[in-house]
């Protein structure tokens, strides 16, 4: 008799993924003779395919719903496999519609919110839980404990090529590009930059290419914007000092890596639901980030760099 089939469903965004990584393993754990796929969407596949979680990196295109041949490929792909089980840790009214994808006669066992679903989150206040944790609590009622600590080290990258100092920390300035709200000040971080490569640390900023131009307002630091992958960001988050920077999904990777961090967050966002988890992370809020002085954010490193 073939192995059974298991689905997670985690299609992002970054640090969605990240705090999924101790689900991953914990259902990897438990499913250990399955095998085990996981519909995730582009920018995440290739780096997943090297996770020791999965057999198997199924990627959607999220097709709108009234793409109905985008909608019959992607019901293709789910159905083909022969699931026997689906957790679905994105738990989006989007990813629910997925259940109903599956026939009436095949449905697979189903762990989620979607209605109608075999295992349903039945926590009244999961949405007033971090995601780490409601998740936690989502495989509980399906079955599955403990849930391990996340897990980074599979992770690598090849930043040799970038030649850094053996004593550098980084910044994350950027954010979606939608939610600007969520950025400290470029000025604010050129003005730490300027203090702690007065006291002989190389700063380095980190992003996508989009974020290049932000980092052409932070001369003071290194800019290696657009030029890192996700195993890079790892490699550097175990290399630095510490790293600072705004609520993102590099900084819930590098924390996770184990990097000492100091998460920026404004009115737009709560740290109690949706903060990086790690082994030293400390978080820093104000209504308007533009309040925030650099004083503040110096106090708060992790490695306080003398004067």
């Amino acid at each position: 008799m073939p192995d059974p089939a298991i689905l997670i469903i985690k299609l992002g965004a970054l640090g969605n993924v990240i705090l999924s990584l101790n689900a991953f393993a914990a259902i990897r754990g438990h499913h250990a003779a399955a095998r085990i796929s996981v519909l995730t969407t582009a920018p995440y596949g290739a780096w997943l395919r090297q996770a020791p979680f999965f057999d198997e990196v199924l990627v959607d295109d999220r097709p709108g719903w009234w793409n109905l041949p985008g909608v019959l490929r992607l019901r293709r792909i789910l159905i083909q496999q022969k699931f026997a089980r689906v957790y679905d840790l994105q738990t989006s009214s989007r990813s629910s519609r997925y259940f109903r994808l599956f026939p009436a006669s095949s449905k697979p066992e189903w762990s989620g919110i979607a209605p109608g679903c075999s295992h349903p989150d039945r926590d009244p206040n999961r949405d007033l839980l971090h995601d780490n944790d409601r998740q936690i609590g989502q495989l509980r009622q399906a079955g599955i404990t403990p849930v391990p600590p996340a897990d980074l080290t599979w992770s690598r990258g090849d930043i040799g090529r970038f030649g850094l100092p053996r004593d550098f920390a980084l910044l994350v300035p950027g954010s979606a590009p939608h939610r600007l709200v969520k950025r400290w000040p470029a000025a604010r971080y050129q003005e730490l930059a300027q203090t702690l490569r007065a006291r002989g640390l190389t700063l380095v900023v980190l992003g996508t290419a989009s974020e290049t131009p932000i980092a052409r307002e932070i001369p003071a630091a290194l800019d290696l914007t657009g030029q890192t992958s996700f195993g890079d960001l790892a490699d550097l988050a175990r290399a630095s000092r510490f790293a600072v920077g705004n609520d993102t999904g590099p900084m819930h990777l590098m924390a996770t890596a184990g990097c000492p961090s100091v998460v920026l967050f404004s009115h737009d966002s709560d740290p109690a639901l949706c903060a990086p988890r790690g082994p030293d992370v400390r978080v820093l809020r104000r209504p308007d980030l533009g309040s925030l002085e650099v004083e503040a954010v110096l106090a708060a490193l992790p490695q306080p760099v003398s004067a």
